[in-house]
């Protein structure tokens, strides 16, 4: 009885316990349905109605072709926690022997160091051997969460490290195993530093990329696309993410550039800029019928004398000199102050400047071959002296003022004083002063021009009269890739087809004429049509002008009896130079290379050489002749064997002439990797051929046509 007393006591006070948790368990109950309802109801929304941003995948930007010149690619930072529980369960067993045979694969195949030519010691700071050991010293709870191993590699390279000693041992994937990917986007350019500045290039904004560049920024809103967002919601496992909106891919950007002719542009600049010994160069090419920009190039002077990519001040303005001769001359045929080009002008001193050149009294072709700033000074006062400023007008009325919008950064437009009664500050301005500098003006100085409009208007007189906007965008290519968008190139009239013709005739003057300022550049190949321009430049502090130094402009159009692009060139050189052998030596060598690939609606020289051969296929490793025959529609061919492949293992081949698939096949099989510059078939290479570099490491081929 007594144990039943105990028994039933025991139960009692378990079953007060019980009704007094069910009692709080219910008065918490309708604490939170009911008196707080309103509370927790809120705090359920705002935790369900949190939207996570989903970033969309940037468009890339291409070339004229479709050859990719930007684009996404996803790399993978592999790394190694230190802290992971199947660490710590090593306790102080850890497999030193495993360690060190790890330590050597990672010294391999990932050293610390990029770049050395031998293989680091073990005791060397730079060995993984001294880092790993310095880790695994630590206490497990100050060994790192994440040492990283390989930097921005593949899911390769992923896989090889999973498999190497130590790491082989665990299985299972994600948290489960103590090697992770931690993925990330990264923007490649594929084509290095070829047009840079058009292309442009991007950062990241709170963990969104963006462009602060050329097309990059240009176009940011188009490339970027638009935002996804998902929200929190209940599932039958507990909240998780659903996609509400999905994000949209941003668009594909099609560019007009030809990476063919931007890598001889970049090329024939730099040689000229390093033989002039210029602090920088610019250049542009286009073609003339569409205004679509083919190439352009920008360098400078380094600090460590060499060239290298530069602000594009191709959008920049300049006083442009006597390349603004022609535009004078265009106004004034189509105003009817000329008739001919052979009506003469006197070209005695004028406007406090002289022409050097006989003879005094000279036809209109005359004062565009022999640069006469007298000349082209008279001819324009006979419209334009009475108001100075009505020149102004003129050159909007052609919109001369206008944004070109071509999709290249920092587009500036072309600056010329007014010449009103009073000037842009309210001070007075005599009809002296505005007279000496209408005078300037018409000759191209008190003024600044971009050089893309320069070229802009000496490609709308190579087109007959008709203005075509210069342009990097052809078209944008949508998400689903089918649905695309054409650019239409904007154009308007400027001068009629007879102004046209007649300052085409000008325009060949400078070259072909007996005075000619550009006769350097005459070629019998090709008819290059053009005018040179030269001026002072002023130093960034203000002042008088640099005398020691000289800005040497050439624009012009190749062939000039019809037209295909118009190209300009504008390099800051030491004051000995001259426009003719420095910027119009730009342009020839881009017309004479254009014209022996049969860029210019030709026969390629080289073709026509060897009409009557077989052809020859450059250097491949492919056993592919069968299928070349077919589509060449040769009957039988011969193949050479190359030897030079034949390396032991780890040693280069000499991979001079092979086209990129076979180069990068062979470095590849060798377990090298590959940096591409330029374009075309392997012309160099670094390291060298027959160097030992070590497994893993990068080999640079430089790449020409």
């Amino acid at each position: 009885m007594s144990n039943r007393t105990r028994i039933l006591m025991r139960y009692l006070l378990i079953s007060v316990g019980f009704v007094i948790l069910s009692l709080a368990i219910v008065g918490r109950l309708i604490n939170t349905t009911v008196i707080r309802a309103d509370e927790w109801n809120a705090t359920a929304d705002s935790i369900l109605n949190q939207l996570k941003v989903i970033p969309p995948e940037r468009g890339n930007i291409l070339a004229d072709n479709g050859n990719i010149l930007a684009c996404n690619l996803t790399v993978y930072d592999v790394a190694f926690d230190m802290r992971h529980q199947k660490i710590r369960e090593l306790g102080k067993k850890i497999p030193w022997a495993s360690i060190d045979s790890l330590a050597d694969s990672l010294d391999y195949y990932f050293p610390l160091r990029k770049g050395l030519d031998e293989p680091v010691a073990k005791d060397s700071p730079d060995s993984w051997h001294t880092r790993l050991k310095a880790e695994f010293a630590k206490d497990a709870d100050k060994r790192p969460r994440a040492l990283k191993l390989v930097k921005k590699g593949s899911l390769e390279d992923f896989e090889m490290v999973k498999q190497f000693p130590f790491f082989k041992n665990f299985k299972g994937k994600g948290t489960r195993n103590p090697v992770y990917t931690d993925p990330k986007t990264v923007r490649i350019y594929p084509f290095g530093k070829m047009a840079y500045r058009s292309i442009g290039r991007v950062n990241e904004y709170n963990k969104e990329i963006h462009g602060y560049s050329g097309l990059e920024k240009d176009l940011d809103s188009l490339l970027y696309g638009q935002v996804g967002y998902a929200k929190k919601v209940m599932m039958t496992s507990g909240v998780d993410h659903w996609v509400d909106t999905p994000a949209q891919r941003g668009y594909d950007v099609q560019t007009t550039i030809n990476i063919d002719m931007q890598d001889m542009l970049e090329e024939e600049l730099t040689k000229v800029c390093e033989e002039a010994g210029a602090w920088w160069g610019t250049a542009l090419l286009m073609e003339v019928a569409t205004g679509e920009i083919k190439a352009v190039a920008n360098i400078e002077l380094l600090e460590d004398g060499t060239y290298g990519e530069a602000l594009n001040r191709a959008v920049r303005g300049f006083e442009p000199g006597s390349v603004m001769k022609p535009i004078s001359m265009m106004i004034a045929f189509e105003d009817g102050l000329v008739k001919s080009v052979n009506d003469a002008i006197d070209c005695s001193p004028f406007q406090k400047t002289s022409d050097p050149h006989a003879p005094t009294v000279k036809s209109m072709k005359q004062v565009i071959e022999m640069s006469s700033n007298t000349g082209i000074s008279r001819v324009m006062f006979r419209g334009y002296s009475k108001d100075p400023a009505s020149f102004h007008e003129r050159l909007r009325s052609i919109g001369f003022f206008e944004p070109m919008n071509s999709g290249i950064y920092g587009e500036e437009i072309p600056f010329f004083p007014t010449l009103e009664e009073k000037d842009m500050y309210g001070n007075r301005q005599t009809m002296t002063a505005r007279h000496l500098t209408l005078a300037r003006q018409c000759y191209g100085y008190s003024a600044s021009i971009p050089p893309l409009y320069t070229l802009a208007y000496y490609n709308a007189i190579a087109n007959g009269g008709t203005l075509v906007k210069p342009h990097l965008v052809k078209r944008l290519i949508s998400e689903n890739g089918d649905s695309t968008i054409d650019i239409a190139a904007l154009s308007r009239r400027i001068c009629s087809e007879e102004t046209a013709r007649k300052m085409q005739e000008c325009i060949l003057q400078p070259v072909w004429g007996q005075h000619g300022t550009a006769r350097g550049v005459r070629d019998d190949r090709v008819r290059i049509a053009g005018k040179t321009g030269t001026a002072f430049p002023i130093p960034d502090t203000g002042g008088a002008y640099d005398k020691s130094k000289r800005r040497l402009a050439f624009a012009g159009y190749f062939p000039a009896e019809n037209p295909k692009y118009s190209c300009m060139a504008l390099i800051l050189a030491p004051a000995g130079r001259g426009a003719g052998s420095t910027s119009g030596m730009v342009v020839k060598n881009m017309a004479l290379k254009m014209f022996s690939r049969g860029m210019l609606d030709n026969v390629s020289t080289f073709t026509a050489s060897r009409s009557n051969s077989k052809p020859t296929i450059p250097l491949s490793d492919s056993r592919n002749s069968s299928q070349v025959r077919r589509q060449l529609g040769v009957g039988s061919s011969t193949t050479f064997s190359d030897r030079r492949t034949d390396t032991g293992a780890g040693v280069l081949p000499d991979l001079t002439g092979y086209d990129l698939e076979s180069a990068v096949r062979l470095l590849e099989r060798k377990g090298f990797k590959v940096s591409i510059e330029g374009a075309g078939y392997v012309v160099a290479q670094s390291p060298g051929a027959g160097a030992q570099p070590p497994r893993g490491s990068c080999v640079k081929l430089t790449l020409r046509n």
